[in-house]
């Protein structure tokens, strides 16, 4: 078992987790406040850790959303949203001197390629050479995978890996797809996504098409990258699968005759966790 953390815009998790096995045990979440201050963060994140039940001098995966210096563990963000307070900060440091159990070591990773490489090594992405993966929540994250390795250029590969830094229409693809987009484009601030796929379900034509037409264009964008990248498997994750039924047609209908199977997350909230622990066992 592994001891790992997964750290979101909402909230923090730990966890043991069996990066042979896809085993998550002794799961200790926090909420997080993403627009707080770095003490703020980094006490929830610290508190949510010290938690676990890991044994001294372990060495501990961490998914983290970018951008971020993964190698060095220091914080990058601006602009998107959340954690701006973090630019800068030395999160390795804060948690290895934070934790009363200290780490021999700390490996970060992408989160987006933490929730693949959880898939590719026991979920819906097993025994496909190449992959890619997708995380549909408050934006677009992205993962593409060669043989279990994580790809940030090259053939079919956006740029740093990254969908979110793709345009359609002249416009960054998040303004078209993500959790803000499709509520504005619905013009009802009330409602979240899942409400809004809701009504869909129940006759409301123009929730449909909302969703339809973000969908599609998802689809449209991700096709040539797919193809070029020569992905065998498409999995999607993140909270908006809860509404595959309407958003997985539409998806794939915008990759057209793409050769790609498409598949949403085996491991669901646990492929982060087991893609971090395999990250931190390769060690």
């Amino acid at each position: 078992m592994r001891a790992v953390l997964e750290i979101g815009g909402t909230h923090v998790t730990a966890a043991m987790a069996d990066p042979g096995g896809a085993e998550v045990t002794a799961r200790v979440s926090r909420r997080i406040e993403a627009q707080g201050s770095a003490e703020d963060i980094l006490g929830s994140v610290v508190s949510c850790a010290a938690g676990l039940p890991a044994p001294p001098g372990a060495v501990w995966g961490v998914a983290v959303p970018g951008p971020f210096d993964y190698a060095r563990g220091i914080g990058l963000f601006e602009g998107v949203g959340k954690f701006d307070s973090l630019r800068g900060v030395d999160v390795r440091a804060a948690l290895l001197n934070g934790l009363p159990r200290r780490p021999a070591d700390l490996v970060f990773l992408n989160d987006a390629h933490a929730f693949l490489l959880g898939e590719w090594h026991a979920g819906a992405a097993r025994g496909h050479e190449r992959c890619a993966g997708i995380t549909l929540g408050t934006g677009v994250g992205s993962a593409f995978l060669a043989d279990g390795s994580p790809q940030t250029g090259g053939p079919g590969v956006p740029p740093q890996g990254r969908a979110d830094l793709l345009q359609l229409d002249g416009r960054p693809l998040e303004e078209t797809v993500s959790r803000r987009a499709i509520r504005e484009r619905y013009g009802d601030g009330r409602l979240d996504v899942a409400a809004i796929a809701s009504r869909a379900r129940t006759g409301d034509e123009r929730a449909r098409t909302v969703l339809d037409e973000a969908f599609t264009a998802l689809g449209g964008v991700l096709a040539p990258y797919l193809a070029s990248f020569g992905a065998s498997v498409l999995v999607v994750g993140g909270s908006m699968t809860g509404s595959w039924d309407l958003i997985g047609p539409a998806l794939r209908a915008g990759l057209g005759d793409t050769p790609v199977t498409v598949r949403t997350s085996r491991l669901t909230g646990d492929a982060a966790l087991v893609g971090a622990a395999f990250a931190a066992a390769a060690r």
